[in-house]
Formats: C-alpha cells, sequence, structure tokens
C-alpha cells in the first residue's frame, strides 16, 4: 500500500513493508516504485523494504525545474526520519544510485551498506551532458516518442523481443513521469559531481551490479571503478534492467549481499 509524507510542500509516495533490517529501493530515471514489484516480495520474507517515488516520478510531486542529487536525497532522508528508521541498506538503480550516493554521503553513519545497481560513482562525460541537454530541448514537443524511445534504449538489443511485454509496461509506467519531472531529473544527473573517492573510502559494504552489454553504461569502466572503490561486484550478462532482464539472478544476489551486511 502507498502512503504520502510532505516535504517542502510536495507530495512524496512511499511504501513500507516487512520486518528486520531495512533495505530502501531507489528507482531510476522514468521509473518509479512499481520497478520493483518482482523484487519486492522477496526481500520482504526477511526485511523491511522501503519503496519511495523520486520527486517528479511516480505518485510524487515535482520541486522547480532542477532535482539535484541532494535535493532526491533530502526527500529520502525526510521519509526515513518520518518513519524512525535509523539503520538501512541502500539499493540504487541507475539514477537511484547516484541519489544514494549523494545521501551516504549526507549520512555515513546510517548506511550498513550501498549497491549500485546499473549505476556508478562517476559523472556525466561531456557527451552525455550534451545528450541530456538535447533530450531536455527535445521532450518539450516530443515527450512520448521521446520517453519510448529512452525505454527501449536501456535493454540490450537482444532482450528487446524476448521482454516486448515488460517494456511495454515499462514505457507505459515512464509515460506517467511529468515533463517537468524528465527536465528536473536530467538537469539534475548533468550537474552531479563525481563521487568514487567518497565511494572508495567508505568503510560500510557496497556492491557495484553491472550488465556486461548495458548499453548506457560501459562494462570495462565499471570493472575498473569496482576496483578503485574497492567494492565488489557482479556481472549479469544483459543490458541496464537488470531488474527485469536478469530477476531471478538479481534478487538472489540481492539476499547475499544483504544478509552480508
Amino acid at each position: 500500500m502507498q502512503n504520502s509524507f510532505t516535504f517542502k510542500n510536495a507530495q512524496i509516495s512511499y511504501s513500507d513493508q516487512g520486518k528486520g533490517t531495512t533495505v530502501v529501493l531507489i528507482h531510476g530515471f522514468l521509473e518509479n516504485s512499481k520497478m520493483w514489484k518482482k523484487i519486492t516480495p522477496e526481500l520482504i520474507k526477511r526485511n523491511r523494504v522501503i519503496t519511495i517515488d523520486l520527486l517528479g516520478h511516480g505518485k510524487s510531486d515535482c520541486l522547480g525545474y532542477v532535482h539535484s542529487m541532494g535535493l532526491f536525497a533530502e526527500t529520502i532522508e525526510g521519509v526515513l526520519k518520518h518513519l524512525r528508521i535509523r539503520k538501512y541498506i541502500l539499493v540504487g538503480h541507475s539514477l537511484g544510485g547516484y541519489i544514494s550516493l549523494a545521501f551516504a554521503k549526507m549520512n555515513p553513519s546510517k548506511i550498513k551498506g550501498l549497491c549500485l545497481l546499473n549505476s556508478t560513482s562517476n559523472n556525466d562525460s561531456e557527451e552525455r551532458k550534451n545528450l541530456r541537454k538535447r533530450a531536455n530541448e527535445m521532450v518539450q514537443n516530443n515527450f512520448e516518442a521521446m520517453v519510448k524511445m529512452s525505454v527501449s534504449n536501456l535493454f540490450h538489443q537482444d532482450n528487446l523481443l524476448k521482454f516486448k511485454d515488460e517494456i511495454e509496461v515499462v514505457k507505459n509506467e515512464a509515460l506517467q513521469t511529468s515533463v517537468q519531472g524528465y527536465i528536473a531529473a536530467n538537469e539534475g544527473m548533468k550537474n552531479r559531481v563525481n563521487e568514487s573517492q567518497f565511494l572508495k573510502e567508505c568503510s560500510f559494504k557496497k556492491i557495484i551490479i553491472i550488465g556486461e552489454k548495458d548499453p548506457i553504461l560501459d562494462y570495462q569502466t565499471l570493472l575498473l571503478e569496482a576496483k578503485y572503490t574497492n567494492s565488489e561486484f557482479v556481472v549479469f550478462p544483459d543490458g541496464h534492467m537488470s531488474h527485469i532482464e536478469n530477476a531471478s539472478e538479481l534478487i538472489t544476489v540481492l539476499k547475499e549481499f544483504i544478509k552480508s551486511c
């Protein structure tokens, strides 16, 4: 069941299920807490699982036209303070990983473990920043086409037919994001800082889950990042959407990681 929390006059939607170690699941760009629908039922068997719709996504409101990683993190902090939860494991997919790092930097003593799922501690390259700038211009006139293309580009090409039905669901959920939410998140991602040094120095457990054929994040670069930051890493054979393309394997990895924290 979805609940609501007010943060700076914005309504933030979240769910709170299960008992045990608290695990906070943070979705990615153009996603919402429904992305965890295969993961949550497995994790709540032994854990308390919090899912949150990020600003401008799902049922949560926007706060202006720039949602920085810090602002996203403050929102999550507000929900967890509201629930009076003091220690937790963070699992962030893509954008959710960037936010997890910003949150961990604000609250290092409260983190038991951090999982970057198809995500990175590195900032955007100049090329990526230009792509985001162009996308924010195009989305104002061609929102539906841009969103559908963005979603398709997250999967490994060989999986487009295999996961055709799942991709349609992802597209429909993505279209629930407002134009303002799209632009604000993209601006925040474009301006985020490199957190690899912070991740390296963190004392809590950390893991990076990598898609070998991820069309968004370079496989070899992520391997080097995992080694540099002293992070455990797991490689799946597919793309950027491991919660769909490698769901059962992901559940196994997350259970083991949570148990080890």
